[in-house]
């Protein structure tokens, strides 16, 4: 499967100024995607982008990852109601430090690694307006989606800081072409237009056509919201953040079906033989959950190493057998399409089945780490004839449900 084929298989194709895709699959060009500096690591949604990047570099491409050390000393208004408060240059540094160690250990050497700090920090005031700003035409930044809606009725406002970030992404376009023969920006879908800037930039001033490829954002089929998010919140890529083993593994391993086979195709490198066939074997007995498996092993390995996803693995394998055995006694027994409310009453955890009621529909009752608002267990909810049925964050709050077959 060649580069523009393997690139919509995997879903990494929404929007591109390209008008044949297959011009990829010719020649090899330099590349570059950008990363914001906000945070001091990166989550599974910016693990996304990683994986289209590193599908390039497969495909005989030059990667060149940019840390947003100017740009995130601004802050990118789009998606944001309101300003974001800025952060210190020093907490920027910080960030852009731990966040390069992070992407490093997922590209090896594969990958070039600049900061945009570098080409801005020296730049007067005067030059910039002058040789950059001179280029854009106010009227189509207006109407731009998120700077219309900040400054239309009942917006925010947006400062001339935020308002120029689209500028500074576009002269990021252009000293990466200069300097480094970049030909290509990835970016995530909502960076369409700040991408589109540095194209026209680089055709104004040079007179070279550069191109653009975004990819959709993943979403949660079973929630329909951003992908990414678990209880406890993000999901990082910072084991400080999210342990390894206890919670970035088990989001893998929880993840519905729905959307499965598509975080196969993103989130790994398996080829498309070896994705149809965990698929096949995974419909063929769902309650042993094979391919959230098989994800939440080769994301964890990619991340965090081998000897890390061993030990979540074995984690994982021992939690469950350490509730059949520990728990034996007090389990619950129930069959495909028993009530959840009446286990809950069963169990003790609620007091009667209109407060088990409330309960679910509070979000307050767990499915292991997930949380459930339905009425009935379904054979996909237990692994390996087993599930936690939990009321609250507490596990002492608990009690393990068996699969009468």
């Amino acid at each position: 499967m060649n580069l523009s084929e393997e690139l919509k298989w995997r879903g990494f194709v929404n929007q591109t100024t390209y008008k044949d895709l297959s011009v990829l699959d010719n020649r090899s060009i330099a590349f570059y995607h950008g990363f914001d500096a906000s945070s001091d690591s990166l989550t599974i949604g910016n693990l996304a982008a990683l994986m289209m990047d590193k599908l390039f570099i497969r495909h005989g491409h030059h990667a060149v990852i940019v840390s947003g050390g100017a740009t995130s000393l601004i802050g990118d208004p789009g998606g944001k109601d309101v300003e974001r408060p800025m952060q210190s240059v020093e907490t920027i540094e910080a960030n852009v430090a731990s966040v390069q160690k992070q992407m490093e250990k997922i590209f090896g050497s594969s990958a070039q690694m600049v900061n945009n700090l570098d080409w801005t920090k020296d730049v007067k005031v005067l030059d910039f307006l002058r040789d950059v700003g001179k280029h854009f035409s106010v009227t189509p930044l207006v109407q731009r989606d998120y700077i219309a809606k900040r400054i239309g009725e009942g917006g925010a406002g947006i400062s001339y800081a935020e308002f120029s970030y689209t500028i500074l992404q576009g002269f990021d376009f252009l000293q990466l072409y200069k300097n480094h023969k970049v030909e290509l920006q990835l970016a995530g879908s909502d960076q369409w237009g700040n991408c589109l800037s540095g194209v026209e930039l680089v055709r104004r001033v040079i007179g070279k056509e550069v191109n653009v490829l975004t990819m959709p954002l993943i979403i949660n089929k079973s929630t329909g919201r951003k992908f990414g998010k678990s209880e406890a919140g993000a999901v990082w890529l910072d084991a400080s953040k999210t342990d390894p083993v206890t919670e970035f593994y088990q989001f893998w391993l929880n993840l519905d079906d729905e959307g499965l086979e598509e975080y196969l195709k993103i989130y790994t490198e398996l080829s498309k033989e070896d994705i149809d066939n965990i698929i096949v074997q995974h419909i063929q007995d769902r309650a042993k959950r094979t391919g959230q498996r098989r994800l939440a092993w080769e994301v964890t390995k990619l991340v965090h190493g081998e000897d890390i996803a061993k030990q979540a693995a074995q984690y994982s394998d021992g939690l469950m057998q350490s509730d059949r055995t520990a728990d034996s006694s007090s389990a619950i027994k129930v069959k495909s399409g028993a009530s959840i409310v009446d286990t809950l009453v069963e169990a003790e955890l609620s007091s009667s089945k209109t407060e088990a009621r409330q309960l679910l529909s509070d979000g307050g009752i767990y499915i292991d780490d997930k949380s459930v608002n339905k009425d009935k267990f379904e054979k996909t909810d237990f692994h390996d004839g087993a599930l936690r049925l939990r009321k609250g964050k507490k596990l002492n709050n608990s009690v393990l449900v068996l699969l009468e077959e």
